[in-house]
């Protein structure tokens, strides 16, 4: 790859260059953004042809170039042109996708359009000072996926499989767990098709308080388990008022009656399919590529979008506060046409976190870019956390009044002074691709035409287009997804045969016995079964001072009883995801007992296995953490690979944020330093110039006086003798003129060196800070036995439901198990 254009610069957005109004002329002067600014967010606005989908897509490339991973909700089909990027510019690239209307309508063959438009994508590119070599990096820098939730077009994605319990850093925060319940007990019953306000309905104050008290447990709830909540509420008492008198049992069943109803309804099949909603997974890949994922959002309803992007904001937010503080830009957030979910005046469920990460999403990275052709429908009050304005052509005066109103307040948050009528006339001036942009970072207002984009901007996509590009995708995902024999589902893995006994069997004493609480219900006409196994439950103390380690961590362990137990009974055993138990004491009603072996009901047996226990956890469950070698840190405990890569990453980005400043200050110092001594040099040829011509012509004038007093018979000595004398000055002046010139020679070849010099620098900086030199060494810190506090050891029973087919089903989140383990 050849030398790099001096726009792609660290941490810079080349978005266009600069334009003036006056003239309608383009300037050569490029627009280059500081990526840093996004973290104070951004808004873009024009209406339809100002060229707005092409600035916005213009700086996803950019982000994409520099490494930054977006979330990007496309309700139009925009977006997924950034997979129509095609390195090599050929015309056989784009064929499948211009419009063969468009191509008879100007009288071409499809084959015909295409070449034309490949020629037209690769002469706008050079037009811009770009080529293929950068449409190649921007297709090497990220991964790009289109996901469509309740639809298998692209990447099926479904939110509805469960409301995952969020974080202990959101559960911490009252605001923040708050927003959270009450965005997904909104977005929940938006679904349903019921405006529920916060205060005052009890549909919302009940799924709320449902949400609360499991999340606060760290249960995680999917819609089955939310029916059953709402017919046996977690609680006896709303406020002062009894259940009972607050939303009697039979209203209850209504509710829960009309979610069933939505969930067994066939057309609503789609959100239960698809990978679960997941915002690190969007931001990066498995191997910690980053990427930009289109969340396409065209083809649901109005009610089904609302819900959706609610679920997805709060996810945002719980993900964003478990994320270290930051000054540089970590990540984007991108909504186009988000009219309708940030509105003045009323308050859908959307509105509250996207409020929220206005307003908090600076100290985290993440910079937070909207998009809207009608900013009359936006909260300017909202908006006035936004700190970059792109501005394009506007349809009404309307809009141009609120767009001024936000500019405004923007103004005032920041203390700056803020020019209405002229911003009103500069708006006015406005024309196709040209856009004004406000940054509060910056002195003032810039005009500027959008580049060229590196995408092929042919239009929205339909289905059947997106189900193209992302058919690969899919077909890998489906050929990950089957089971191998080790991961056969529980319901096709275990016939059942009719139960030994229906009697709850009698158990020694000294043996703790526990139930593992329903949460799935079954199915009408199952029969209800109980299973034994071992639960063990311990808090383990991790400690290593050189890794600045000192850590409890809670671990619970399932075995399953089989056939024949096993040597070692702890290492055919599973662990628990934490808090993923919930006890009872008692029964429910209706179980039957599954036999239980003589073994666990020998209490003599449990201090053996205690005992192995120690030793099982010691060798074999122990806390992984990362060191980096470059920066001589470890990992936060419980971080896997990625995240701890993740998090040295940012550190990096930081560092090279520091140092590109640091760079740029000290050329900035130089190079005005050499221009002073520049202008100086100039200033002395224009003066020894001067010197020259005026000796010159003296020397003229001598000459002449001389030449005519000899021809006059006049005495020509003294004349002569000065004659000589100026000619001397006059050689002693070009000689002075031609040094003067050699003077500034050296000194403009000493300001290209610097710049050459600062180049090689920043390219050095790029290769020293980037994702491949981190070098990252596991360390296994082994738990202390001497801390270990076995907390429970117990004999725990199972609920199945059987079918009468003998097909059985775990009514709780049982972890796989092996066919050999559950096949009894």
């Amino acid at each position: 790859m050849g030398k790099l254009p001096d726009y792609e610069q660290l941490g810079s957005f080349y978005l266009g260059k600069k334009f003036e109004l006056h003239g309608r002329r383009l300037l050569d002067e490029k627009l280059l953004y500081d990526s840093k600014d996004l973290t104070t967010h951004a808004l873009c606005v024009g209406m339809t042809g100002s060229g707005k989908t092409g600035l916005c897509l213009s700086l996803l490339e950019e982000a994409a170039v520099d490494g930054i991973p977006a979330i990007c909700i496309d309700p139009k089909g925009d977006l997924g042109n950034l997979l129509l990027a095609f390195p090599d510019l050929a015309s056989g690239d784009f064929e499948p996708w211009v419009d063969p209307d468009e191509a008879a309508r100007k009288g071409l063959e499809v084959e015909q359009y295409a070449q034309q438009t490949a020629e037209k994508w690769r002469s706008g590119l050079e037009s811009w000072d770009q080529d293929a070599d950068r449409v190649k990096r921007f297709r090497d820098a990220v991964d790009i996926a289109i996901y469509t939730p309740g639809s298998n077009a692209g990447i099926p994605m479904t939110v509805l499989k469960s409301f995952d319990a969020p974080p202990q850093a959101v559960i911490d925060d009252g605001e923040i767990m708050r927003e959270r319940i009450s965005g997904a007990a909104s977005g929940l019953l938006t679904l349903m098709g019921m405006e529920a306000d916060p205060l005052s309905s009890r549909e919302h104050i009940l799924l709320s308080n449902i949400f609360d008290i499991n999340w606060r447990k760290g249960i995680s709830l999917d819609l089955p388990a939310v029916i059953r909540a709402i017919q046996s509420p977690p609680l006896e008492k709303v406020g002062v008022f009894d259940l009972e008198s607050f939303f009697p049992a039979a209203e209850r069943m209504k509710l829960s009656i009309s979610l069933n109803n939505l969930l067994a309804s066939p057309t609503f099949a789609g959100w239960l399919e698809g990978q679960a909603l997941d915002i690190r997974s969007l931001m990066y890949t498995a191997s910690g590529q980053p990427r930009i994922s289109i969340i396409s959002i065209a083809h649901l309803s109005d009610t089904e979008r609302m819900f959706f992007v609610t679920i997805l904001l709060n996810e945002l937010l719980a993900w964003m506060r478990t994320q270290p503080g930051t000054n540089s830009l970590r990540a984007l957030f991108y909504m186009d046409e988000v009219f309708g979910y940030f509105p003045p005046s009323a308050k859908p469920p959307s509105k509250p976190p996207m409020l929220v990460l206005l307003k908090q999403a600076r100290a985290f990275g993440l910079g937070i870019v909207l998009a809207t052709q009608n900013p009359v429908d936006l909260d300017y009050k909202g908006l006035s956390n936004i700190g970059t304005w792109f501005l394009g052509r506007l349809q009404t005066q309307r809009d141009k009044d609120r767009v001024l109103d936000g500019l405004e307040g923007a103004a005032s948050q920041t203390g700056t002074r803020f020019d209405r009528a002229a911003m009103e006339q500069t708006l006015a001036a406005l024309g196709s691709r040209v856009f004004l942009m406000n940054n509060v970072h910056d002195d003032g207002p810039t005009i500027f035409q959008t580049r060229w984009a590196l995408s092929y901007l042919r239009g929205p996509l339909s289905r059947t287009q997106i189900s193209t590009l992302m058919g690969d995708r899919r077909q890998e995902l489906l050929a990950a997804s089957p089971a191998s024999p080790d991961e056969t589902s529980h319901a096709e893995a275990m016939p059942d045969s009719a139960p030994a006994g229906s009697n709850r069997p009698i158990i020694s004493h000294g043996i703790e016995e526990c139930f593992w609480a329903v949460s799935v219900p079954p199915a009408k006409g199952d029969r209800l079964l109980y299973r034994p196994a071992l639960l063990a439950q311990a808090a383990c103390h991790y400690v290593r001072s050189s890794a600045d380690v000192e850590h409890w961590f809670d671990r619970a362990l399932l075995y399953v009883v089989n056939r024949g137990r096993p040597h070692d009974l702890w290492r055919e055993s599973v662990e628990l995801p934490e808090f993923s138990v919930e006890l009872s004491t008692e029964p429910e009603e209706g179980f039957f007992f599954d036999e239980c072996p003589a073994d666990l009901l020998n209490a003599k047996n449990y201090k053996r296995w205690e005992k192995d226990l120690r030793d099982h956890i010691y060798r074999h469950l122990t806390l992984r953490v990362y060191k980096c070698l470059e920066l001589k840190r470890y990992s936060a405990p419980g971080l896997d690979e990625l995240d701890a890569r993740n998090a040295w990453l940012q550190a990096v980005r930081e560092k090279r944020d520091e140092m590109k400043e640091s760079l740029q200050a000290s050329l900035a110092s130089k190079i005005r330093a050499l221009e002073s001594k520049v202008n100086t040099a100039r200033q002395r040829i224009e003066r020894e110039t001067a010197q020259y011509d005026k000796e010159k012509w003296n020397t003229v004038m001598n000459f002449g006086q001389t030449l005519l007093g000899a021809i006059m018979g006049n005495k020509i000595s003294s004349k002569s003798a000065t004659a000589g004398r100026s000619l001397t000055r006059a050689a002693q002046q070009r000689a002075d003129v031609s040094q003067a010139n050699q003077t500034l020679e050296s000194l403009e070849r000493e300001k290209r060196e610097l710049e050459f010099e600062c180049n090689a620098q920043i390219k050095e900086l790029q290769d020293k800070y980037s994702i491949s030199s981190l070098t990252l060494e596991p360390l296994d810190i082994p738990c202390r036995k001497g801390d270990m506090d076995i907390k429970r050891l117990a004999l725990i029973w199972i609920p199945w439901s059987v079918t009468p087919q003998g097909i059985a089903t775990p009514l709780v989140p049982l972890p796989k198990i092996s066919p050999r383990a559950i096949n009894r």
